[in-house]
């Protein structure tokens, strides 16, 4: 294909590369802790509400002052390196590596018998499915290289069904409307890309897997020369790129997620939502549309808040708060740190696989660290030589007297390493080299990756910058930018 090089992609990668279970990225540690009735029950307590991670925003003054006024952030700071949308992002980027919900939360299993139904590869499968023959409902009848997508009314959405159900791959490509927009984003964009490589003379039975490769491959450089230096700092970037990966070295055609990862590491992506937003400009019958996270206390087709599921004329995002246009709009996501916006604490949830306790979202990241048997941050430091924290950096965790200060959870550890080590802007030390590791070997490790099959590729799309490709030039391509949405 013009402009890309490489071997196109079919509707599906090269299933043999990879393992449709999960993994241990350092299986010759012990887990943090015990998991018994006592353990479980301070996990829960740990993440209560008005516990050590509650930020404990004053919600009683409403969505607009939480959004726009320091004041009221006093406990969760915002994050002036990481734009309000990398938090969502982040989510699509973790759908496209990983789906867990057999495992009963709290409760011992090995990782490596517990499947994986996403292919632990930056591949967009989450996005495709099995392409237009193997999952035709996503496409558009008319024009199979095409996905599906629809109008919330004043702009895109996702295609729905009657009952308002998303028809995605991944449903909880659904979950909220950020991920929801930025899901219809990608559709646009490898949509306009099929009308790119057509005009290109790419043969008709060659267009799907010709765009599928540009999008996927533009998509590839964002996540590791965007959202990766400003996760995981560029330093660290550089030097597993640099000095190869330590610690990531699944066997030959066996790549796979390990869960030090999926259920710790990446988590770090929960404590970045802020409790309210600046949604869009205009929406509101012509005001701003400031939304909380989330509200109980609001219902029906269009609550002013960020749950999904919803169509509506007001749903939609102005991407300028949202991503880094350098147009001095952008709003940022908050401090990576053990104190989380308070709606998180509330957030409608899955019921969780059974036999597990009941608990909220930052309850069942905690719990998962027993379900793995993951080792504490403290002996992963010690184990890739890393600065360690010590137990006076956890004295909220020593008063439950089951070691948890010097033996700490890892998804807890590494946002308090974060916020100690970084300053709540990005990972520190073991957070960022798990979050490197994964997502740079994954992407070495694919066969049908720009690293694998043409390292030396650049993006060839339109950007702002020569030679770089970012959010915020994928979603000028695919026409909801600031200009195309004359916002």
């Amino acid at each position: 294909m013009a402009g890309t090089g490489g071997v196109l992609l079919d509707a599906a990668p090269a299933a043999a590369a990879f393992s449709n279970r999960f993994g241990r990225m350092f299986p010759s540690l012990p887990a943090f802790g015990s998991a018994t009735t006592q353990m479980r029950n301070a996990l829960i307590d740990l993440s209560r509400v008005g516990g050590p991670m509650d930020a404990r925003d004053p919600l009683s003054v409403g969505a607009e002052a939480l959004a726009d006024l320091q004041q009221h952030s006093i406990n969760d700071p915002d994050n002036f390196s990481i734009p309000q949308g990398m938090t969502y992002f982040g989510q699509f980027v973790d759908h496209d590596l990983a789906f867990e919900t057999t495992a009963p939360l709290g409760t011992p299993v090995d990782p490596t018998t517990v499947p994986n139904p996403r292919t632990p590869a930056l591949d967009l499968d989450s996005l495709y499915g099995g392409g237009p023959t193997g999952n035709p409902e996503l496409y558009n009848s008319a024009d199979p290289a095409k996905l599906k997508i629809e109008s919330g009314g004043r702009f895109e959405d996702l295609p729905r069904n009657s009952s308002g159900r998303a028809i995605v791959f991944d449903v909880r490509n659904d979950e909220n409307l950020p991920i929801a927009q930025i899901t219809a984003a990608f559709i646009l964009f490898h949509n306009r890309v099929v009308d790119l490589v057509r005009a290109q003379g790419t043969p008709a039975a060659q267009v799907f897997g010709a765009a599928r490769q540009l999008v996927t491959w533009h998509y590839q450089w964002i996540v590791l020369n965007e959202f990766l230096p400003l996760i995981a700092g560029p330093g660290t970037v550089s030097t597993v790129l640099n000095g190869g990966r330590r610690f990531y070295k699944p066997e030959p055609n066996a790549t796979f997620i390990p869960v030090e990862f999926t259920a710790a590491a990446f988590r770090f992506g929960h404590s970045q939502p802020r409790p309210a937003y600046l949604v869009n400009r205009t929406g509101n019958g012509g005001d701003e549309f400031y939304a909380m996270l989330f509200d109980p206390a609001l219902s029906g087709a269009d609550p002013a808040d960020l749950r999904g599921g919803k169509r509506a004329a007001r749903r939609y995002l102005d991407y300028q708060f949202w991503f880094q246009f350098f147009d001095g709009q952008v709003r940022w996501s908050k401090w990576i740190d053990v104190r989380n916006s308070t709606p998180l604490f509330g957030f409608p949830l899955p019921p969780p696989p059974s036999g597990s306790p009941s608990a909220n979202l930052l309850g069942r990241d905690l719990l998962r660290q027993l379900t793995f048997g993951i080792p504490s941050g403290q002996r992963i430091a010690a184990h890739i030589g890393a600065p360690a924290l010590g137990s006076f950096n956890f004295p909220e965790l020593s008063g439950y007297g089951l070691g948890l200060d010097s033996n700490t959870p890892l998804f807890y550890y590494i946002l308090k390493e974060a916020q100690l080590q970084a300053g709540g802007g990005s990972l520190g030390a073991v957070g960022g080299r798990i979050v490197a590791e994964v997502l740079i070997g994954i992407a070495q490790l694919d066969p049908a990756s720009y690293l694998k099959v043409q390292p030396s590729w650049r993006p060839t799309l339109p950007a702002r910058f020569s030679g770089q490709f970012t959010m915020a030039d994928l979603l000028t391509y695919a026409r909801v930018d600031p200009a195309s949405r004359n916002s």
